[in-house]
């Protein structure tokens, strides 16, 4: 039921979220494919989100609720950092302003739907960044600290040291650079696969970032198929130590700015993890040794550049309706690890084009999907976001709103509002996608994997432990449930065993003690 105290939180939401998406889109750098029609897929993937996710995020929670997921996305790796946490809400009210803009939709219909995702996305958010305690980065001064201080201290006390010209360096590197192509070229010239957050105070003019990359193997997407399969991890967790620089700016989309800029000669740590919905955490990869992370780092670089030469390879072939279906989903599926981890993940869901969104594909040429989107998150001129002439928004002071807001006149209707009809068969260009998912557990079938999501609880997810926050470890450090819990975190680390009460300072003896 759609109440006042409802509406006001998803008004509240609707502006906050479009001051942050223009802050972003006007002083974040863009960069135009050559290859992929990515503002017309854009486009296409906005209003597959309008159409889809209220009943999507719906399904999930009948399983698990929005609040649960953040909690346990502090403890992985996969789509749930800042920028799927941003691109959930905006993707959704943004194939809403373009239906209002179309005529085929007024700003009051489907009140009940966007008050629903705004919540969701709230909550989730909420949970997610509890330990720091803000909604997003905007709130934060453009800052994500999400991880709790137990993670923090793993990941401080395992790093290895690296210095330019030294093989780890090397090989850290030569990983970086090529991982981050291939994620380019996987989420079809977009950002998608890649996520930072941080940064974290690791003392002496030093600071820890958290980079992840995902989707690497074969999994979700169709178009990995026959391409990934020797890649074995589908998430990779880059645990990086810059010395020498701070980064001022750690933003909603997972970019950072430094002072001074964060070139090679400032990493002098590192680490790799994977995790995923079914792993306790994050699990260590090549992390034995400096040399080992280094062999590792070596492996994965070779055969993610093998990876990459094969899909351009299939990538170059492709019509623009692949091109245009597989940038749309690489977007609108943001969200799709929300029903993995909830175990109800569907292809049909999260790997086809809405047939209410594909009848707009005609429309959708090159012109039009540069000049509309141009007009909707940068220039904000279109017909529904003007308002009255009195007014100035944020950033720009021009008499416009990003996003429209529901009508409060909307409580006054009586009777059943209408509805949006349920998912029916999607539309693919794509072909057929195989039964093959790589996951922490091995390569599973996608009902083995609905399966084991949806019966696994992480032991720090127990009753015991779920609640035992930042907080309550500062005033309660004795306490033998966060004694225990601290050890859980530590299991394979330097801090094995150690438990809850070190400082920074004892954390970085342990980790030069290591060395």
């Amino acid at each position: 039921m759609l109440s006042y105290a409802r509406l006001l939180e998803a008004n509240n939401a609707i502006q906050t979220l479009g001051d942050d998406t223009y802050w972003l889109c006007v002083t974040r750098t863009v960069q135009e494919s050559k290859l992929f029609p990515v503002p017309s897929y854009m486009l296409l993937s906005y209003l597959c989100c309008f159409y889809r996710y209220p009943e999507l995020l719906r399904k999930v929670e009948a399983k698990m609720s929005a609040e649960e997921i953040g909690d346990r996305a502090r403890a992985m790796g996969g789509k749930f950092g800042n920028l799927p946490g941003w691109g959930l809400p905006t993707f959704y009210l943004l194939g809403r302003e373009m239906l209002i803009n179309f005529g085929m939709l007024a700003p009051e219909d489907a009140a009940e739907d966007v008050a629903y995702v705004m919540d969701f996305w709230r909550r989730f958010k909420l949970a997610q960044q509890r330990e720091d305690g803000h909604l997003n980065a905007r709130e934060f001064g453009q800052r994500v600290q999400l991880l709790p201080e137990r993670r923090v201290q793993r990941f401080h006390a395992d790093l290895h040291a690296c210095a330019v010209g030294d093989r780890l360096h090397k090989a850290a590197q030569a990983f970086l650079a090529t991982v981050s192509q291939y994620g380019f070229l996987v989420s079809c010239e977009s950002r998608v696969s890649l996520n930072n957050n941080g940064p974290y105070n690791l003392g002496d003019g030093r600071e820890l970032i958290v980079r992840e990359f995902t989707d690497l193997a074969e999994g979700d997407y169709p178009w990995l198929d026959g391409i990934a399969g020797d890649i074995p991890y589908n998430n990779l967790t880059v645990t990086m130590e810059a010395t020498g620089c701070h980064f001022y700016l750690m933003d909603d989309w997972g970019s950072f700015e430094s002072r001074p800029e964060f070139t090679a000669d400032k990493l002098t740590g590192v680490g790799l993890y994977t995790s995923d919905v079914l792993s306790e955490g994050f699990v260590p990869v090549g992390m034995g040794s400096a040399d080992e992370l280094a062999d590792t780092f070596e492996e994965l670089t070779e055969k993610v550049r093998v990876a990459t030469v094969a899909l351009w390879k299939r990538v170059a072939g492709w019509s623009r309706d692949q091109m245009m279906d597989a940038g749309a989903l690489v977007y609108f599926s943001m969200a799709k690890d929300f029903a993995h981890i909830a175990g109800v993940y569907d292809v049909n869901d999260w790997m086809t084009i809405d047939p209410r969104a594909d009848r707009f594909r005609p429309l959708l040429n090159d012109e039009f999907g540069r000049d509309f989107l141009g007009e909707l998150v940068g220039l904000v001129d279109l017909p529904s976001q003007r308002i009255s002439d009195y007014a100035m928004m944020q950033h720009n002071n021009n008499p416009v709103r990003y996003i429209s807001q529901i009508p409060y006149s909307t409580l006054g209707h009586e009777g059943e509002a209408p509805k949006l009809a349920p998912i029916g068969e999607g539309v693919t260009h794509l072909g057929a996608k195989a039964d093959r998912y790589t996951t922490t557990a091995g390569v599973l079938p996608l009902a083995e994997y609905n399966a084991r999501a949806a019966a696994f609880v992480p032991r720090q997810m127990a009753p015991d432990y779920r609640f035992l926050c930042d907080t309550t470890v500062k005033y309660r450090s004795d306490d033998p449930a966060v004694q225990a819990m601290y050890r859980d975190e530590q299991q394979g680390s330097r801090l094995a065993g150690k438990g809850a009460g070190l400082s920074r300072a004892d954390i970085e003896a342990l980790r030069g003690a290591g060395q």
